[in-house]
């Protein structure tokens, strides 16, 4: 109920991480693309619904006009699972299909957007892979053994595809009304957190009996935008509490930082304070020139813990000679206990290493040195 995910978000703020009941789950910083939060997130698993988001997202990539009205065959007015209440030659457009796809997840309207797409559901399966491969990933929402993917990737497809302003509009939408052969019908987002929950905007339900409920979360306070995903949970409550605990943990714990300003301070204060404290032996000259590779640094905007931790892993003691460029350490900054992102420190000059000659000539001006004493 809507009492209880504002019990659960009213709590106080925890700094350890929360136990959820979900088998696999991920926070993604949209900012970055960053793991914030992972829970077997790269398991193979069933994910229900949620797979919704990327059929919608490829009958809108791939719909010349989303007004057009599509004619319902039999076999989607028979698609069994959660359905729109579509029959047989029912006429409705493809904008309205979709809410219908996102808003109460129905199958029916999955496969008439299917069929509308690429004749039948096997063409249009082409297509979801294909997109999927587009976006780096290996890819209705009834189970089969094939169908699977996890919770990272159903997060990465999530952020794709809330840049699509068609599909972002709808999946923020809580109640909506279509037109079906010319008569209204009124939809309820099945999305429970969509407007009880501060700051959430999307995405998407799901449910079966192999895979459980599901949840896809996105949720924006300040400059902190997140991607919460619960795959395999007992009941809706259990996504409900663990979609709400990941959210109130993630924006109690963590800030979105300027990386960079991080991390060149703490490598200036590190270069005052102990650079001099390294020895290279065998070379010509102590003096370092030390920098750091700055192409690594990718993003600026980073949501990291607000506890988190620099430190610089170098040794103490290297021997001469040293090209220029030469990785010699790392700078380190945690983003939480198993991501981090890493800098490496370059020794920006060549250092010479001595040669037998080097020493001939210092025993020479030893020796001159000190005869004219």
């Amino acid at each position: 109920s809507d009492s209880s995910i504002l019990e659960v978000f009213s709590q106080d703020a925890d700094k350890n991480i929360p136990s959820i009941n979900a088998r696999h789950a991920v926070v993604l910083d949209r900012n970055s693309g960053t793991v914030l939060y992972g829970k077997n997130e790269n398991e193979q698993c069933k994910m229900a619904s949620t797979t919704k988001i990327l059929t919608a997202i490829v009958v809108i990539e791939n719909s010349p006009d989303l007004s057009a009205i599509v004619t319902v065959s039999s076999k989607a007015a028979h698609t069994g699972g959660s359905r729109l209440g579509l029959s047989t030659d029912d006429k409705i457009s493809v904008y309205d299909l979709l809410y219908g796809l996102l808003m109460v997840s129905g199958n029916d309207a999955a496969v008439a957007l299917a069929e509308f797409i690429s004749n039948d559901i096997n063409g249009f399966s082409i297509l979801m892979n294909q997109k999927a491969n587009e976006l780096g990933l290996t890819p209705h929402g009834l189970d089969q053994d094939e169908h699977y993917t996890t919770a990272y990737e159903l997060a990465k497809i999530a952020d794709y595809a809330l840049n699509n302003q068609t599909f972002a509009e709808i999946v923020r939408t809580s109640d909506y009304t279509i037109t079906i052969n010319n008569n209204s019908k009124n939809l309820h987002n099945t999305n429970e957190l969509l407007g009880t929950l501060d700051g959430v905007y999307g995405v998407k339900t799901g449910f079966t009996n192999g895979a459980n409920r599901c949840l896809v979360t996105s949720c924006k306070k300040g400059n902190l935008d997140i991607i919460c995903v619960v795959l395999g949970c007992d009941t809706k409550k259990d996504r409900t509490q663990d979609s709400v605990k990941l959210i109130k943990y993630i924006f109690s714990n963590f800030s979105v930082v300027d990386l960079g300003s991080i991390i060149n301070n703490y490598f200036n204060t590190w270069l005052k304070n102990d650079a001099s404290k390294i020895n290279v032996e065998k070379s010509t000259s102590s003096d370092l020139i030390l920098g750091l590779d700055t192409s690594q640094i990718k993003f600026n905007n980073v949501a990291i813990n607000n506890d988190c931790l620099e430190n610089i892993d170098l040794a103490d003691n290297f021997t001469a000679p040293l090209p220029e460029n030469y990785v010699i350490g790392n700078l380190i900054v945690n983003i939480n206990e198993s991501n981090y992102f890493s800098v490496d420190i370059l020794n920006k000059n060549w250092v010479e290493r001595k040669s037998v000659f080097y020493y001939i000539n210092g025993f020479f001006q030893l020796y001159f040195s000190y005869f004219d004493l």
